[in-house]
């Protein structure tokens, strides 16, 4: 055999480049393993959507909301549901809950949801309706707390983790006061203050006095960060503080940022709740799931349906939220960098 024709040999046994195919496609290890080039979002998104809790608590999420606001409405929007929060009329049956989910065949009324499914209050109004009116406010109070704790704490943590020195010193010890200080208290008083004032001026003061834990979490991150060699890269060709801090640092913190909004949310439903079921927060004619559990505490005893439905929605909204915070908190964990098919 020449030399040509063992050099055509071996060409013909080894792959060209239109065998290797295209980029991002599989490859097979030594191992047998079969990885995928992804890109850092990719590799996120795919982490969330194989949380089994996040996927529960997300479904969980839409579908509160989606009853919530597509049942009554929302704004200009009409809503399904033929009877409003205000609206009285004479209880039947002594208010009690016309909703079934029994079948006939197994001893049951059947499945439906009758005329008040959720039963009636005192003076006759649909407590179904009353109930995801509670659910709006509730959320939107938690959402707009969670915004703007989330970045207030962002701004600042940011801030003093940046700078150090006289900054960091004066940033931290506000938060150190403010963290001593029961926050059921601090927000108590805001309530006393802007009562009846409307909820979107409630949430955005109860979000201003609630963003300590995460500009500790920002700060630490940040700390970190601003040692790293892209930092300095970025110092040494004039780059102004300002865009390092918000160009370069802040995007690489997006992670603990998304989670801290999630569990600023839960946590607000449930200071929203605290705060109502004590009569400072959202004050009547408006109502809360908060407010409604303060309301018809004494009909515990007697008329049970009245205090367990706005809980049931309380824990729903909590739960669901605190899951996606997990699934985030797992989905952005930079050790999880490696995604098997």
């Amino acid at each position: 055999m020449t030399d040509a024709q063992r050099a055509a040999q071996k060409a013909g046994s080894e792959p060209g480049p239109e065998a290797a195919g295209p980029p991002g496609t599989a490859d097979t290890t030594a191992q047998g393993m079969s990885i995928v080039a992804r890109s850092q979002g990719q590799l996120v998104r795919r982490r969330f959507f194989r949380h089994k809790g996040a996927m529960v608590g997300l479904v969980l999420f839409i579908l509160v909301v989606g009853l919530a606001v597509t049942s009554i409405g929302a704004g200009p929007i009409p809503g399904w549901w033929d009877k409003t929060p205000t609206a009285t009329a004479t209880a039947v049956d002594g208010g009690r809950p016309t909703l079934s989910v029994i079948p006939e065949f197994l001893g049951g009324g059947g499945i439906h949801l009758g005329e008040h499914p959720f039963g009636q209050d005192n003076i006759g109004r649909d407590y179904f309706a009353l109930t995801m009116r509670g659910a709006q406010v509730s959320l939107v109070i938690a959402l707009l707390v969670g915004l703007i704790a989330t970045f207030v704490g962002t701004v600042i943590g940011a801030a003093a983790g940046y700078f150090r020195g006289w900054t960091e010193s004066t940033l931290m010890r506000s938060s150190d006061v403010l963290i001593a200080v029961p926050t059921l208290l601090i927000a108590g008083l805001i309530g006393t203050m802007i009562a009846g004032r409307g909820i979107v001026l409630f949430g955005v003061f109860l979000g201003l006095v609630t963003w300590m834990q995460t500009a500790r979490l920002v700060r630490g991150e940040v700390l970190s960060l601003r040692e790293k060699e892209f930092v300095e890269a970025a110092r040494s060709v004039g780059t102004s503080s300002r865009r390092i801090i918000f160009k370069h640092i802040l995007p690489n913190t997006i992670g603990i940022i998304i989670v801290s909004v999630t569990l600023a949310i839960a946590s607000a439903v449930l200071l929203e709740t605290g705060l109502s079921f004590v009569g400072l927060g959202v004050q009547p004619p408006d109502t809360s799931l908060g407010r409604l559990i303060s309301d018809y505490q004494t009909a515990l005893g007697t008329r049970p349906w009245l205090f367990y439905w706005p809980g049931v929605f309380i824990i729903l909204i909590a739960l669901s939220v605190n899951f996606i915070g997990d699934g985030l908190r797992d989905a952005f964990d930079p050790r999880q960098n490696r995604v098997r098919d």
